[in-house]
C-alpha cells in the first residue's frame, strides 16, 4: 500500500514538473529557462527535478516527447477511424486541431526546437513527423484512388492541412491583437474549425457534402 501511495506521489510530482517545464520552455526556450523557476512552479525542490530527469536538456526532451506522443496517438486513432478516406481525413483534421487547442504551448515549443536545429530536431522528425506525414499522405492517396478527392499532390495537400492548423495556433497571440479578441476562446475555436473543414471539403472533395 505504501508503495502504491509513493508511486502515485512520484507520478504526480513528475506531472507537475512536466507541466511547469512546458510553460517555461515555451516562454523562454531551452537556453533561457531556469531549473529553479521550473521547480518553484512545480512546487518541488530542484534536487527532485534533477533526480527525475537528470538535466535541463533531458527535461526539455521529456516535455517534447510527452506532447509529441500524445499528438501521434491522436492521429493514429483518427487514421483508424471507420469509413472511407474522406471520413478518416476529416477525423484526422479535427483530431489535430483539437490537440492544438488543448496544448497551446505546442507550436511555440516546436518552433523553438526547430530554431535550435542540430540533433534536437532529428529524433522528432524520424519518430513523429515522418510517420505523421506518411499516414496523412496515404489517406489522401487512397481518397484520390477512390475518387473521393480531386487529383492533387498528396504531399502538398498534407502540408496545407498541417499548415492551416499550425499557423492558426502559432500566430494566435498576434491575431488576438489584430482581431481585438482572444482567438483561442472556445467559441472562436468552433468557428475556426468549421471554416477549416468547409475549406477542405470544397478544395479537395469531388462531391459536395456537408460535414458538421
Amino acid at each position: 500500500m505504501r508503495q502504491n501511495i509513493a508511486a502515485r506521489g512520484n507520478a504526480e510530482s513528475e506531472r507537475r514538473i512536466l507541466a511547469a517545464a512546458e510553460n517555461i520552455f515555451a516562454a523562454d526556450g531551452l537556453a533561457g529557462a531556469r531549473t529553479d523557476a521550473i521547480a518553484a512552479a512545480a512546487h518541488v525542490n530542484k534536487a527532485l527535478l534533477y533526480y527525475y530527469f537528470g538535466s535541463k536538456e533531458r527535461l526539455h526532451r521529456a516535455v517534447l516527447e510527452h506532447l509529441l506522443r500524445q499528438a501521434l496517438e491522436r492521429m493514429e486513432n483518427a487514421a483508424a477511424h471507420g469509413g472511407g478516406p474522406g471520413e478518416r481525413l476529416l477525423a484526422f483534421t479535427e483530431a489535430y486541431f483539437d490537440f492544438m487547442a488543448a496544448h497551446p504551448n505546442y507550436p511555440r515549443l516546436i518552433q523553438r526546437a526547430w530554431m535550435q536545429s542540430g540533433g534536437l530536431f532529428d529524433w522528432m522528425v524520424k519518430t513523429y513527423f515522418r510517420p505523421l506525414l506518411h499516414s496523412l499522405c496515404g489517406t489522401i492517396e487512397e481518397g484520390i484512388q477512390a475518387r473521393e478527392f480531386r487529383k492533387v499532390d498528396p504531399r502538398q495537400m498534407a502540408l496545407t492541412i498541417l499548415s492551416l492548423t499550425g499557423s492558426y495556433f502559432a500566430t494566435a497571440p498576434l491575431m488576438s491583437r489584430v482581431f481585438r479578441r482572444n482567438v483561442l476562446q472556445p467559441d472562436a475555436l468552433v468557428v475556426r474549425k468549421r471554416a477549416m473543414l468547409d475549406f477542405l471539403e470544397h478544395g479537395l472533395f469531388t462531391k459536395t457534402a456537408r460535414f458538421q
